[in-house]
């Protein structure tokens, strides 16, 4: 914790979780992806378009004004935003009084050529989410891995599923976090190839400003030239002066999905850990309650599901405002914007506590097979089914009067299949020696299954 004053948890208490993406999504970040995008832009003009012989050298040297970019240079810029009030305009200035320096003076009008500030601002912001999207993946692959590893572990160890929160059909714990897993597999695709659009077309999206001084030239093509080879972007032409965001919209919504299914994984490792069915190791120094010295609170998966919920707080609120704004614009986006940072901050302290709740589980075999002897009555589904096959009368009646809102012991169920009529002896016996830990269906060969699979 750098500084106790901090008034955000990203800068102050969690600080350690998001230190990588303050080279991304802070101030500093923005203005040195504007940078960035304006010599992109002035070596475009100089190379495709040819609008200016430049030499090599010389390109080579503009390269350096965004290769050696740093905080310092950035205060720099801020103290140009102060006379200017205009945060893209300060970034042209400080790029032509770097090429003046350079003796470069010459090249100076072309920087910031036909661009609106939304040229430069949503290309920023495309680059910076393609940064921050491998930062996401990178977490949400190493908690999905961590589950996966978990799901073979355990894909043979039985417990009995819960719900409405009642003792219900039995299933495998492996089985339980391969269910997770193939959710957040399937968003994590999803959001690794979700396109991130960028559009670099002027005041109102037509190049009228490119088109009125170089008519010759097929701009259609080279924006999207532009943006595809100079920024590695998808491009978009079908804009007014900004972008309409509605990949950044998906790409919320996306993590919205993946947000959501980690709370629900977070509340049901909560839950098993009340259970009994996992502990959780003791690190040395640990308090888990100012009174109660015996405790081992599950705080990390309810600090994930606390920080998830601030993430999809947020994600929605963006996700819809970002797709509106007035006519051809207005500034609304812009402050909204800024805001990506603090989405990307909580979901890194979700998926980073939701790691280090996994990292601590270990499972509880003995409480686990205690539900599994306590409840014999889970074995009625099976029962009645197989009466229902041998067309015994009234099955599902018959064994809710045996079991509903009563505790049955084995013998009670030994004897009442003794009682059927139509079941034949041998399927009778079998029925006998089924046991609560021993019905799980086809759960192991499910997890088998999706295993083989990724």
């Amino acid at each position: 914790m750098n500084n106790i004053q901090s008034i955000s948890v990203f800068d102050g208490r969690y600080s350690r979780y998001t230190s990588e993406l303050k080279d991304i999504f802070s101030e500093y970040g923005l203005i040195k992806h504007r940078v960035f995008v304006e010599i992109q832009w002035l070596k475009f003009l100089f190379n495709e378009l040819n609008l200016e012989n430049v030499k090599q050298s010389d390109l080579n040297r503009l390269d350096s004004i965004a290769s050696e970019f740093d905080p310092e240079t950035a205060l720099r810029i801020k103290e140009i935003e102060k006379e200017t009030n205009h945060d893209v305009k300060a970034v042209e200035y400080y790029i032509k009084q770097e090429l003046s320096d350079m003796g470069l003076g010459h090249l100076s009008e072309w920087v910031h050529f036909a661009c609106t500030s939304d040229d430069i601002n949503n290309t920023s912001y495309a680059l910076m989410i393609s940064a921050g999207r491998k930062i996401i993946v990178k977490e949400l692959a190493a908690v999905l891995e961590k589950i996966e590893s978990m799901a073979k572990q355990y894909k043979g160890v039985p417990m009995i599923s819960r719900t409405h929160g009642q003792p219900a059909t039995p299933t495998t714990v492996g089985k339980e976090f391969v269910n997770f897993a193939w959710r957040l597999r399937l968003e994590l695709t999803n959001f690794q190839v979700a396109y991130i659009h960028a559009k670099m077309n002027g005041a109102s999206g037509n190049f009228n400003a490119h088109y009125f001084v170089f008519p010759e030239i097929d701009w259609i093509a080279a924006g999207e030239k532009f943006i595809s080879n100079y920024l590695g972007l998808t491009p978009i032409l079908y804009t007014t002066q900004i972008n309409p965001n509605n990949y950044i919209a998906e790409m919320l919504h996306n993590l919205i999905r993946i947000s959501s299914t980690l709370i629900d994984f977070d509340r049901d490792m909560w839950g098993y850990i009340s259970l009994g069915y996992f502990k959780q190791k003791a690190i040395a120094g640990e308090v888990g309650s100012s009174t109660m010295p015996h405790k081992v609170n599950p705080i990390d998966f309810e600090n994930s599901e606390g920080n998830m919920g601030m993430a999809i707080s947020l994600m929605e609120h963006l996700a819809v405002k970002l797709l509106n704004s007035r006519f051809q614009r207005d500034l609304t986006d812009s402050t909204v914007l800024r805001n990506l940072g603090a989405v990307w901050g909580y979901l890194l302290i979700g998926l980073k506590s939701t790691m280090k709740g996994l990292n601590k589980l270990l499972i509880n075999k003995t409480a686990l097979e205690k539900d599994i002897k306590a409840n014999p009555e889970l074995l009625a589904e099976a029962i009645q089914t197989a009466m229902r096959v041998y067309k015994e009368k009234n099955p599902y009646e018959k064994l809710k009067k045996l079991t509903r809102a009563r505790r049955v012991t084995a013998n009670d169920i030994s004897k009442f299949v003794d009682g059927l009529e139509k079941v034949p002896d041998a399927f009778k016996q079998r029925m006998k020696n089924l046991t609560v830990s021993d019905y799980t269906g086809l759960a192991e060969n499910l997890v088998e299954h999706y295993l083989s699979k990724i």
